[in-house]
């Protein structure tokens, strides 16, 4: 990792970092707190789950990741992947927007600060991404049981004579 690429790791970091001292701070004069409900919980899980797929793989989301990214084949030939592409910041932006956890953790951060913020859009979005993140998790599950039903077909040869 070369030093530009260590400096803007250390940057977002630290942004990170001091975005949530500073709402902490703001919370704390504001004799408030973040309380969640296990509803939130989940929302923010699957809304957070399925924001950072969309960002990491999704094509609506790859203007954004444009500059940063480009989409190869996988190394299985069977799909796609995101992968960081530059040098320096450009390269650690790319890496930070080619994975669904690492985004993630931003985007989980921005929930949490809107439902203390703005919580009716906030909400709004949470009822809207965590309904799509069920539903793709439900998707996928149905994807992968599907694809190994076909496999298991394939390699369960007939008996003969039977």
């Amino acid at each position: 990792m070369d030093t530009q690429e260590q400096a803007t790791k250390l940057a977002l970091a630290s942004t990170f970092l001091g975005l949530v001292v500073g709402f902490s701070g703001l919370l704390h004069r504001r004799d408030a707190s973040v309380q969640l409900r296990p509803f939130d919980l989940a929302q923010l899980g699957l809304a957070t789950y399925r924001t950072g797929r969309l960002v990491a793989y999704e094509r609506v989301a790859a203007p954004i990741r444009e500059p940063f990214t480009e989409t190869v084949p996988d190394a299985s030939g069977t799909g796609e992947a995101v992968v960081a592409t530059g040098k320096g910041w450009k390269w650690t932006l790319g890496e930070l927007m080619s994975c669904p956890v690492c985004i993630g953790t931003w985007v989980s951060a921005g929930l949490v600060y809107g439902l203390h913020l703005a919580p009716v859009p906030t909400r709004v979005y949470l009822a809207i991404m965590s309904s799509t993140g069920v539903a793709q998790i439900l998707s996928d599950t149905t994807e992968a049981l599907t694809w190994t039903a076909r496999e298991s077909r394939k390699q369960a040869a007939p008996i003969e004579g039977v």
